[in-house]
């Protein structure tokens, strides 16, 4: 896949808005393991190679085990993850996947149960954050990064 524009030589200003509200909301507070699942599945549903690629990596380097990033695709069916963290990838996916009834109102009274007022303004920010990275990355095809060299 050949890059459309390099989004960050073309309009660096506003790349660094963007990238100032990132380290806004990924120091507010909420737990690093739990925004790698939610920033990795978002960038598995919009199909973003660039992204999906740089958190699994990040997430591998904080300490994340291989079998759960493996399995963030199909969490629905895993008993891998926890109730707060299946809560935080059911409103990843909702907010993901906006329609005429998402997030739904069960949801969000699950969402109460396991997050504070706060917490779950610093979720939904780190979704809405990773989802315009997604958009960024996928219209300008930023190309993820090359596998290490092969052992001879």
């Amino acid at each position: 896949m050949k890059p459309r524009l390099n989004h960050w030589a073309a309009a660096p200003e506003l790349m660094q808005a963007f990238l100032a509200l990132n380290t806004t909301i990924e120091t507010a507070g909420l737990e690093k393991s739990l925004m790698h699942l939610v920033k990795l599945r978002a960038s598995q549903i919009n199909g973003c190679a660039f992204c999906v690629d740089m958190h699994t990596r990040e997430a591998r380097n904080d300490g994340e085990t291989e079998q759960r990033l493996y399995l963030t695709s199909a969490w629905h069916d895993s008993f891998l993850y926890s109730e707060r963290e299946r809560l935080a990838l059911g409103w990843t996916e909702a907010l993901t996947r906006l329609g005429p009834q998402t997030p739904g109102d069960a949801a969000y009274e699950a969402m109460k149960t396991a997050f504070s007022e706060e917490e779950l303004i610093q979720l939904t920010a780190v979704i809405t954050m990773i989802n315009t990275w997604n958009r960024l990355s996928i219209a300008f095809r930023a190309v993820h990064a090359q596998p290490a060299a092969q052992a001879a």
